[in-house]
């Protein structure tokens, strides 16, 4: 089996497991040999020191190990530490662990505090970010559903995009409350069936976030190829793209983590089986590129085309400057941080991804329903209509009491 670690936690179970392996040596010793005459003869056992295990050795002889091999905690691995057997029993490691294997620098209390601090504030910020987020997209999705005149293939689709964002925020929210809810726990060694599927929920909202991005792309490009014909057949392949692939996905992951590396809580990305959920979001992100680069080309030819009206061509840039806008702003920063390892650029990662990406709900919500002329236009109309039948009521009421 393939197991990989969280980086955080790959110091931890190293130790662990080095230290469970000493202890059965220890075990299976004591069962096996005879009771000893003497100290002497009994020389020193096996023991386990915290950083190596070792071996059961006669009085007099020495055991000579090598550093841990850990480079972000040792900066030598091929060093030998050395223990004599006296007498009285294991001597002290000579030379000590920290000369010959030469510790990396170990922050300070005001670096941890500092640290603690920055992941507070991060944690504030994308709260904040994704509330907001989360209040403008029920308010959008209320709008769209509200308003008879707004019902289309369109605008089903934004729906259906809002929710993928509110999925993904819900998504952070039961993360966050399963896996950092009680500092008690040893995130560690947690591998409980909770937040196993809190994680899997989570990888299923960003896949069906870009999936459903994806989809925006693929409409837009059919609408200007069919010269905004509106075609309900399509409506169906957009639904299976949007949550259909990314469900397949999730669930091809899931089984591949049960049969081949069931360790952890998931949240690691050092695992070869983390390409099973990458490499889509990969791809939708390629291929939303197409479409966009294929977008803007026939847009030109469109606006060029002197067969076109100009009420076509508002329409045209109407719809495009919104998806053409959020392509690229969905896709590029995870396209460059792709191409680097993992604990490459963290600080920049977390900021991009939790940070501003927090805030991605609400200008989806901004651009495609709160700033989209057609909405504003439905609310003013039944804004208006409203006052109108606000005002006939009041007035009957008069001449009612008038008339009395």
């Amino acid at each position: 089996k393939v197991r990989a670690t969280h980086p955080d936690c790959s110091v931890v179970l190293y130790f662990q497991e080095r230290e469970a392996e000493c202890l059965e040596m220890i075990r299976s010793e004591r069962q096996t040999s005879a009771p000893p005459a003497s100290s002497q003869q009994r020389g020193c056992l096996t023991e386990w020191d915290g950083v190596s295990c070792w071996s059961a050795v006669p009085v007099g002889q020495s055991r000579a190990v090598a550093c841990p091999n850990i480079l972000h905690i040792f900066k030598k691995s091929k060093a030998l530490i050395r223990r004599n057997c006296t007498e009285s029993g294991w001597s002290f490691p000579s030379p000590p662990y920290y000369n010959a294997c030469e510790l990396e620098a170990i922050g300070s209390n005001n670096d941890t505090e500092a640290k603690a601090s920055y992941f507070v504030t991060m944690k504030v910020l994308y709260t904040c970010g994704y509330s907001t987020s989360l209040a403008a997209l029920f308010l959008a999705i209320g709008i769209f559903s509200c308003f008879r005149k707004l019902h289309c293939t369109r605008n089903s689709i934004h729906i259906h995009f809002f929710t993928s964002f509110i999925l993904r925020g819900a998504a952070v929210f039961i993360k966050d409350a399963v896996l950092f809810s009680d500092e008690s726990v040893d995130h560690c060694t947690m591998s409980t069936a909770n937040c196993k599927a809190a994680i899997a929920f989570f990888q299923y909202s960003v896949l069906a976030n870009f999936y459903w991005l994806l989809v925006e792309g693929m409409y837009l490009q059919t609408l200007l190829l069919l010269t905004f014909t509106s075609d309900k057949r399509y409506i169906w392949w957009y639904i299976l793209i949007g949550w259909g692939i990314p469900m397949l996905t999730v669930c091809v992951w899931v089984v591949t983590r049960l049969q081949y590396d069931d360790h952890g809580c998931w949240d690691d990305y050092t695992s070869l089986y983390w390409w099973v959920i990458k490499a889509p979001i990969l791809l939708a992100i390629f291929v939303n590129f197409l479409i966009f680069l294929n977008v803007t080309r026939m847009l030109a030819q469109k606006i060029r085309s002197p067969d076109i009206s100009k009420n076509y061509k508002q329409q045209y840039m109407r719809l495009t400057k919104s998806t053409l806008l959020l392509i690229p702003l969905f896709g590029v920063h995870y396209v460059v941080f792709a191409l680097f390892p993992e604990h490459i650029g963290v600080d920049a990662r977390l900021y991009f991804e939790l940070v501003l990406g927090s805030y991605q709900g609400f200008l989806v919500a901004l651009l495609y329903c709160f700033l989209n002329g057609e909405v504003q236009a439905e609310i003013k109309r039944n804004w208006g209509k409203w006052q109108s039948s606000m005002e006939s009521n009041v007035f009957n009421l008069a001449t009612q009491d008038f008339t009395a």
